[in-house]
């Protein structure tokens, strides 16, 4: 434990202010762990649990307290009012500010176009969520009201559905979670920044998402690609389909979705109207980079862009140069600029006031038993009334054998006290029915108005008994949960925004036409670097120039136009074309690869591919004596991607790598002199990229494959003896004869 030092400050005369402090002055050295847990944990758990991190009604604190407070004022049915008084009623349950209450409101209002289903009806000028220049008015210029699908989320909070607790100065109550009918959390995005942490949850068509909350109610393992099509965003796009992508965010709620913009071509004009974007970029931040492209000479095609965003929605025109093919050009921005963008998704939730990251399923799942018990609260609370006011009618029915006795009862009590307690000894009620009526009016001491009231004890006894039923019967629970959201997806349903478009429409054809085709030399070396020479300039250069300690390990005669695949020492490859490397001369360094290419920090380029068209096959020898033959097509991609994950397996280190495009026979030594002669004709090709392959070499202890070459076994005198019939096999040592040959050739 440290030791606690101190430095005394010297009292101050005349009774300073450190006389009559205890502890005034004094230095305390602390464990940094201590403060942390002291001092930080708690902001920490405040910002999470409070602040940043949605809850299972789709809500964070502000938002709820903002909606609570206008829900108290009536404005669900009133007409508007002035957003400041809103405002202002919020800081009783919200002490943070007017600028960050306001703030709160301008995101929920349908004039931001920030939801899908906003929860204000406003009037005035709320600014875009699509612009981050066109800024909101102030709170006193605006006026507001709840949405009509605010009723699905305050629906029977005054019957104990959910908790209340007092707010900040104990001087009114507000709820922990609102009771919503749908759920909420996948309907509308929410995204938040807590300390270590952070969520972020895009959008659902609400039809979609209460299918496929019903299809997983009837049946928990159904399949939510059959109901739910994918993120839905309030600014509409062109949703990438990618399946793999939306299995895991439905499954474990990360992932992200690749969103595209929207656009129309103005043939009349010669211009490209760009409608809708991606909900993670603004119309500001698309111009100021298609203006940058410009500037450095990569695109040539536009002649002036500008934003002509007004009152019927959001606009980006770019005037195209004539001769311009607009889909083409738009190929082109999509691949450079944010109007493609990815959505990272990230499902953090807070679950019973603890931190979960769900997928969509488990969100559903989660939102499920919470409705459940809202509902099972609310079917309690009816049956309680219910019972006490069936309990009052039985009272009232002693009195109806004889009203005039009643009468007497209490014309003849001398005190009002006494009136209670001769009642119930006149008709043996207790003291509550005797109360109920002793309270009833004079006009209403008729028989006609007694058995109006009577007739309701039939009613209030079926209806009790259906209450306590369904309190009994989950599945009766989970049919009304059911109703409810085929009610809400009748009144508040709304057609898909966002469009779904598949691989085979999203296939970009190659632009080959604009790379100048030419024949080059490729070479690469040990440490990464490559060149690219034209036959000319290799001709007229001298020797290689090379680090020192480097080698070059691959040289072939290609074309500009190839692609190149480079693999990493981290099992994965990189993809680019000869023509986006300069023509160099053997008299230079040429290019570092990794860098070039952008490679994780500490990630070498090991091994080169120059591919024309993808057929043939990827040998990848290992270590541990296997060899993964590999369909060449497992690396082709129809989109531009410039890296693939899992390129080769990394169960064993990489010896050597081969492509090929007809069968060959290799060469492989062990370091305890084995050698084999193995054809590739026997080994069978795997369509997986990582697959661990075949065993080729048996292998001893503590021994592994050395080196693999190319062999035609004409360096050996009987090169029968290092083939086999069958592999895996162990191969042979070295004749005396194939030695002494050996040696002559070094």
């Amino acid at each position: 434990m440290a030791k606690k030092t101190s430095r005394k400050q010297p009292p101050k005369e005349n009774g300073g202010e450190n006389a009559h402090i205890a502890g005034a002055g004094e230095v305390q050295n602390q464990f940094i762990t201590d403060t942390l847990e002291i001092n930080y944990m708690p902001y920490a758990m405040s910002v999470i649990l409070s602040r940043a991190i949605p809850e299972i009604d789709g809500f964070k604190p502000s938002h709820r307290k903002l909606l609570y407070t206008m829900y108290k004022m009536g404005l669900l049915r009133s007409a508007r009012i002035k957003s400041a008084n809103i405002v202002g009623r919020t800081m009783q349950l919200n002490p943070h500010g007017d600028g960050p209450i306001y703030e709160t409101m301008v995101r929920l209002a349908r004039g931001n176009e920030a939801l899908l289903h906003p929860y204000v009806d406003s009037k005035g000028n709320f600014g875009k969520a699509y612009s981050k220049n066109m800024a909101y008015a102030a709170s006193r210029y605006t006026e507001a009201k709840l949405e009509p699908i605010c009723e699905e989320l305050f629906r029977d909070i005054d019957k104990d559905t959910v908790d209340f607790v007092p707010n900040y100065d104990n001087s009114m109550t507000e709820p922990t979670l609102l009771p919503v009918t749908f759920p909420n959390l996948l309907v509308n995005n929410t995204s938040g920044i807590a300390v270590g942490m952070a969520s972020n949850i895009c959008s659902f068509n609400l039809r979609e998402i209460c299918n496929a909350t019903k299809a997983m109610i009837k049946n928990p393992e159904a399949d939510l690609f059959d109901s739910l099509n994918g993120p839905d965003f309030v600014g509409g796009g062109q949703l990438l389909y990618d399946r793999g992508a939306l299995e895991d965010i439905y499954e474990t709620g990360r992932g992200s979705v690749k969103v595209r913009a929207v656009y129309e071509y103005d043939k009349s004009g010669n211009c490209i109207d760009i409608k809708q974007i991606p909900p993670t970029t603004t119309s500001e931040a698309i111009i100021d980079k298609i203006i940058e492209l410009i500037k450095a000479g990569k695109i040539k095609e536009i002649s002036d862009i500008r934003d002509e965003t007004d009152k019927t929605g959001l606009k980006i025109t770019v005037d195209l140069k004539r001769g311009t093919d607009p889909d083409k050009l738009m190929r082109r921005l999509f691949r450079l600029t944010p109007l493609e963008d990815s959505f990272p998704c990230n499902f953090n939730v807070l679950v019973g006031g603890t931190p979960m990251v769900l997928g969509v399923r488990g969100i559903l799942e989660e939102w499920i038993a919470f409705r459940t018990e809202c509902l099972k609260r609310r079917v309690y609370f009816d049956c309680s009334k219910a019972k006490e006011r069936l309990h009052l009618l039985l009272g009232l029915s002693k009195i109806l054998l004889d009203i005039d006795k009643a009468i007497k009862i209490v014309r003849e009590t001398e005190e009002e006290a006494e009136v209670v307690p001769n009642l119930m000894i006149g008709f043996g009620i207790d003291e509550v029915q005797a109360e109920y009526v002793a309270e009833i009016k004079l006009r209403h001491l008729n028989r006609e108005h007694i058995l109006k009231r009577l007739d309701d004890i039939d009613n209030l006894k079926k209806s009790i008994a259906d209450m306590e039923e369904i309190l009994a019967n989950k599945k009766r629970i989970l049919d009304i949960i059911v109703q409810e959201l085929d009610d809400v997806v009748k009144k508040y349903g709304q057609e898909r925004r966002t469009q779904i478009v598949y691989e085979d429409q999203t296939a970009e054809p190659e632009e080959t036409e604009d790379i100048p085709a030419y024949p080059v030399h490729l070479f690469f070396t040990k440490d990464g670097y490559f060149k690219k020479i034209t036959p000319l300039s290799l001709r007229m250069g001298g020797e290689h120039k090379l680090k020192e300690g480097d080698e070059l390990i691959y040289s072939a005669l290609s074309d500009n136009r190839a692609e190149l695949l480079f693999f990493s020492d981290r099992c994965q490859v990189y993809k680019a074309r000869a023509s986006d490397f300069e023509d160099t001369k053997a008299s230079s360094l040429g290019d570092f690869v990794a860098s070039k290419l952008g490679a994780e920090e500490g990630e070498s380029i090991r091994y080169m591919l120059p591919v024309k068209e993808y057929q043939g096959y990827v040998l990848f020898f290992f270590e541990n004596g296997k060899c993964a033959k590999v369909d060449l097509k497992s690396y082709e991609t129809k989109t531009n991607r410039k890296k693939l994950m899992k390129a080769y397996s990394d169960k064993s280190p990489l010896v050597a790598l081969f492509g090929i495009t007809e069968e060959k026979q290799f060469r492989m030594q062990s370091t305890n002199g084995k050698i084999l002669l193995v054809h590739s004709s026997m080994i069978s090709a795997k369509s997986t990229r990582d697959s661990q392959g075949v065993q080729v070499m048996t292998l001893r202890k503590n021994h592994r494959v050395d080196s693999v070459k190319e062999s035609d076994g004409s360096e050996f005198v009987n090169p029968k003896r290092y083939r086999s019939k069958n592999i895996p096999a162990a191969g042979a040592t070295l004749a005396a004869e194939d030695a002494g040959e050996q040696l002559s050739l070094l």
